[in-house]
């Protein structure tokens, strides 16, 4: 009789949450399995390691993420398009109970750990290609707001600044957990690259 195969979507997630939860160090193949349903085994088998599940699974979350912050950069003035992406950023790292904090974040954390527990240059590379993902899509909404006459500076440096900006979020996050503070942070960003709106 053959193993029943299992939903890796459904396995994704679930490591996904884990490894957002407790870091790719303090998450099991074990716990995965049985929060699953399934045999540590066939993780293993379909994956050959935690760090590799982890990159497949992050890989799925940085692809649905992006496509999210798409919509959120895509349509109305540029000060929308850039509350909205920081809304939208704030609100994933909020998520969760307790609050879970950014996972690229997080995954930088642990590189360079100590050999064996951490990540490796492949995950490095992830973190880094959805960072440069995210910079070119608030760089896409910056250039479009130049041609409106919305924005005045040049995107490439505006665009690195605020995605600079999002990290440093992310630290006040767990630092703070401050909601309120995060906002206030994000909207003085927004009043520093298209000057203060008039009431």
């Amino acid at each position: 009789m053959r193993p029943r195969e299992f939903d890796h979507d459904e396995v994704l997630r679930i490591a996904f949450e884990q490894f957002w939860r407790k870091g790719v160090r303090g998450t099991s193949l074990s716990d995965i399995a049985r929060d699953a349903g399934v045999q540590r085994g066939s993780l293993y088998n379909a994956f050959g390691s935690k760090e590799a599940l982890f990159l497949v699974a992050y890989e799925r979350y940085a692809s649905e993420y992006v496509g999210v912050l798409q919509k959120a950069l895509g349509s109305g003035s540029l000060r929308r398009r850039l509350t909205a992406f920081f809304d939208l950023t704030i609100r994933n790292f909020r998520s969760g109970s307790p609050p879970r904090g950014c996972p690229t974040t997080r995954g930088l954390m642990e590189l360079g750990a100590a050999e064996g527990e951490g990540l490796d240059e492949n995950a490095r590379q992830a973190f880094a290609e959805l960072m440069t993902r995210i910079t070119g899509l608030i760089r896409q909404a910056l250039t479009e707001g130049a041609r409106r006459g919305e924005f005045e500076g040049d995107p490439e440096a505006a665009a690195l600044h605020i995605a600079t900006v999002t990290r440093g979020l992310a630290v006040l996050e767990r630092a703070f957990g401050d909601e309120a503070q995060l906002r206030k942070i994000a909207a003085h960003t927004i009043d520093l690259m298209l000057g203060r709106e008039a009431y």
